[in-house]
């Protein structure tokens, strides 16, 4: 009986230090997740370019912008005046010059729009302004800003 119990008690231990296996076929998933935001910039370079009232300026590049939008459905740049498309003066008597704008070789009035279909990552555009000959202009110091603003769709 004893040899019964010590056969026993060695099976026993025997089992009892085997590794356990995993079931086949078993597995586990681990998600994967992330998030890109939505970046559009534009970094604006002023030429500092001088225009012409008297003799007009005809397409004078006044600045450059560089886009960048990594929304695949794409963006919108927009120049705006902060006068209305009208380069203004404190001067006595002065009227205000109306000028156009031109923003990547398109223009339509005081304001730009320019859509983009697509991302676009360091896309250098050309600011530009046509201003028609005035020989009658007051003297003074006309002046105007444009903002440029990037959005995405």
């Amino acid at each position: 009986m004893i040899r019964f119990a010590a056969a026993a008690l060695i099976a026993a231990a025997s089992l009892a230090a085997a590794p356990a296996f995993a079931a086949a076929g078993a597995s586990g998933t681990i998600q994967l997740n992330s998030t890109v935001a939505q970046t559009c910039t534009v970094a604006v370079t002023d030429a500092g370019a001088q225009l012409n009232i008297l003799s007009g300026s005809n397409a004078v590049t006044v600045g450059s912008v560089v886009e960048t939008c990594n929304d695949g459905a794409g963006y919108q740049i927009s120049v705006t005046s902060a006068n209305g498309g009208t380069l203004k003066s404190n001067a006595t008597g002065a009227q205000p010059v109306s000028y156009t704008p031109i923003y990547d070789g398109q223009s339509s009035g005081s304001s730009v729009n320019v859509v983009r279909s697509s991302a676009q990552f360091n896309k250098t555009a050309t600011v530009a302004v046509t201003v028609p000959a005035n020989a009658q202009a007051i003297a003074g110091s006309y002046t105007d800003t444009l903002t440029i603003t990037i959005q995405g769709k």
